[in-house]
């Protein structure tokens, strides 16, 4: 097949998730074609059946901001026509199904071959007309408006049923990790490069917005390195990063507290974790939690949000409600105190990953989807 991905390509859940679909897709021998105002952020290497098509744009006197979202579109139809692709498949809806959709008409009023739209929604499309519902009509058209829809969890597509009243479809295609990348031993990772004999690590990655809650993270790890010698690993970077390291200072944590900012290769340190934290508000899916769990890290995360399909409940990690410092702080106290049993997690944490989560498996599953779309159109419920 001859594939486009348009995503975000900023460090982040759904741009991670389409890049390395991309690269799974062309080990396979699929033309994959991405679209974007900048290089993915894990796409850093060439590899052969991948190419990447940037999007440029002209600040005019007229326009208050550069039009991005018409130069995305024309770039899509024009990659399209070259190339012939048989599928456009985009991140997000507002505003990449959107620009999709415009694309497929500039190429039939040239009579073109019209290539089939898929739109995977990731969270923040939903979440985004919560917090400005003028997008609310664009957003439920450019869905509606896609051959293919996925989500990347059982709770999103639900949430979307419910908020735009989608009558088709919404296929849920989990998340995936690359089994070559993400496992529990790796010689790059060394503890004596982050903490000291009898100290344990604890790690929280994500891009620092409100949603992901970062100042839990130092609530419940302050609560945790009452009890017991620890040290904490933050990655990313974000609008929060700035309040994060006030909240530091302020609880005199700093010589605690490692920042590595934004990392393309979380697998080199993720190993080295004893305990990944992520309580957010809100999470589709949990990217960041099913990677750590492929690295063998048990991860305490919060209830009511994807992270339900992600994380198994007192067998690989713990759900708590949102805010629960408290109730994070000794779940991971106890565990942590626990040898045997933090040994049990961390071997469930890699297991269920890889028999649920694996590379091999999701991508077959966008494969056979896409296959579908291109036979029969779209799908109604």
């Amino acid at each position: 097949m001859k594939i486009g991905i348009t995503c975000y390509p900023v460090a982040g859940g759904s741009g991670i998730v389409a890049t390395e679909l991309g690269q799974q897709l062309a080990v396979r021998g699929h033309e994959v074609h991405f679209v974007a105002y900048a290089l993915p952020f894990r796409l850093d290497q060439y590899q052969a059946n991948l190419m990447f098509h940037g999007v440029e744009t002209t600040a005019y006197p007229l326009f208050k901001y550069p039009p991005y979202t018409l130069a995305l579109a024309s770039k899509m139809a024009e990659v399209t026509r070259n190339f012939n692709l048989d599928v456009m498949h985009v991140h997000y809806a507002v505003p990449h199904a959107t620009c999709a959709y415009l694309a497929r008409q500039i190429l039939e009023s040239r009579g073109k071959k019209l290539p089939k739209i898929i739109t995977t929604l990731h969270g923040t499309d939903i979440t985004l007309v919560g917090a400005d519902p003028s997008y609310f009509d664009i957003t439920r058209f450019s869905i509606n408006a896609s051959d293919g829809i996925t989500a990347v969890s059982k709770y999103l597509a639900d949430e979307t049923t419910e908020v735009f009243g989608v009558k088709k479809e919404i296929r849920v295609v989990h998340n995936f990790f690359d089994e070559q990348r993400f496992k529990p031993v790796t010689s790059r990772c060394h503890r004596k490069d982050f903490v000291a004999d009898g100290e344990f690590l604890l790690a929280h990655i994500s891009n620092f917005r409100p949603v992901k809650r970062t100042l839990d993270v130092i609530d419940i790890f302050e609560k945790v390195a009452e009890e017991l010698p620890a040290k904490l690993l933050l990655v990313g970077e974000g609008p929060d990063t700035i309040l994060a390291r006030r909240q530091i200072n302020k609880k005199k944590l700093n010589d605690r507290v490692i920042f590595l900012g934004n990392q393309s290769r979380v697998e080199a340190v993720l190993p080295c974790v004893d305990l990944f934290l992520l309580p957010s508000e809100e999470e589709s899916f949990g990217l960041a939690a099913l990677e750590a769990l492929a690295c063998g890290v048990p991860v305490i995360g919060t209830s009511g949000t994807g992270l339900t399909e992600v994380i198994s409940d007192r067998k690989n990690g713990f759900l708590l409600p949102v805010g629960d410092t408290t109730g994070m702080a000794r779940a991971a106290v106890s565990l942590l105190s626990d040898p045997k049993r933090l040994q049990e997690f961390r071997q469930a944490a890699a297991r269920i990953a890889r028999e649920r989560f694996g590379a091999e498996k999701i991508i077959t599953e966008y494969e056979t989807y896409y296959q579908e779309i291109i036979d029969g159109g779209a799908h109604s419920s």
